[in-house]
């Protein structure tokens, strides 16, 4: 059977297409990706703006008609934060159903969280123990831990990577004034979540899952022994810090030199980087792992267990 999960996030709009059989793992076919940036887009009252909403449309559009060229058997179309957030969400979602011609399932944070971690699990398997997850997307920040398939504790808060380069890095570099007051703002955000995740066990394994995790894992990052690729790639907490006046102190376009930071995050990379290190600090956190699979794949592996296959 092949499907296809179409998600619809506060930067990207990506089309994941993989086949699936009873016992067997997904395996991707193809992956489709339309960078937006829909923070960009935002109008004075929290309204993503027409010329926002016709880029959103044409970008589903595009992936739909990838999904028939495909013969995708089910598209399971989601969408995050910056679409449910958005003053004119109702519009905007049913704009995107009639590019779509389906319905459009809107998850919530935490829901964001418990699909990810899902994901995340199943590629470190049983044997990983306890998990402690980091997800940054453009609009909020996930974090979910547990020891089985489904975490203990999940929590999603506004801290993304997009969000917070609009809010508090606007100039290009930002300046280290600007990362500070952001790395204030970060703390006070994660202080709560921190108290509630103070009571869990501690993680046998910490995993970030993101786009932007993988950007500066390959920036700041080294491979595990004995191992390649970005699967299995660690990033410690001190290097990423040592970094983040670096970035900081460079504009978006010698920042996209750099290994592993992609134009289309050059950008929002310090807001990403900031948000994450507090993150780190905040649940005292060393190192943590980076896992390839995420919100898609959790997408579909829970589609795939309710076939009862």
């Amino acid at each position: 059977m092949r499907l296809g999960v179409l998600d619809i996030g506060s930067n990207t709009v990506h089309l994941l297409v993989a086949d699936a059989r009873p016992g067997g793992r997904p395996l991707a076919t193809t992956s489709r990706r339309t960078v937006l940036r829909l923070m960009r887009y935002l109008g004075p009252d929290g309204e993503i703006t027409e010329e926002g909403v016709s880029a959103l449309v044409a970008a589903v559009a595009d992936a739909r008609a990838v999904a028939a060229s495909e013969k995708v058997d089910e598209l399971l179309a989601t969408a995050t934060s910056a679409v449910r957030e958005a003053a004119n969400g109702a519009e905007v979602i049913a704009r995107i159903e009639a590019a779509l011609g389906q319905p459009l399932q809107v998850l919530g944070g935490e829901s964001e969280a418990r699909y990810t971690f899902l994901a995340v699990r199943r590629w470190f398997g049983w044997a990983a123990g306890q998990i402690l997850l980091f997800d940054i997307g453009g609009g909020s920040l996930e974090i979910a831990a547990g020891g089985d398939e489904m975490p203990d504790a999940a929590a999603s808060v506004p801290l993304g990577a997009g969000r917070m380069t609009i809010q508090f890095l606007p100039q290009d570099p930002p300046g280290e004034d600007a990362v500070e007051k952001l790395r204030h703002h970060a703390r006070t955000t994660l202080a709560p979540v921190a108290e509630a995740f103070g009571s869990l066990p501690r993680p046998d394994h910490v995993v970030g899952s993101s786009k932007a995790i993988r950007s500066l894992a390959k920036l700041v990052g080294y491979p595990v022994p004995g191992w390649s690729g970005i699967e299995r790639m660690v990033l410690p907490r001190a290097a990423l810090g040592s970094w983040i006046p670096r970035l900081a102190r460079i504009p978006a376009s010698a920042r996209q030199e750099l290994p592993g930071i992609t134009p289309d995050r050059a950008f929002q990379i310090v807001a990403g980087a900031v948000v994450l290190h507090e993150a780190m600090r905040a649940l005292d956190v060393d190192e943590l792992e980076v896992s390839p699979w995420a919100l898609r794949e959790g997408v579909l592996l829970r589609y795939i267990e309710e076939l009862g296959w």
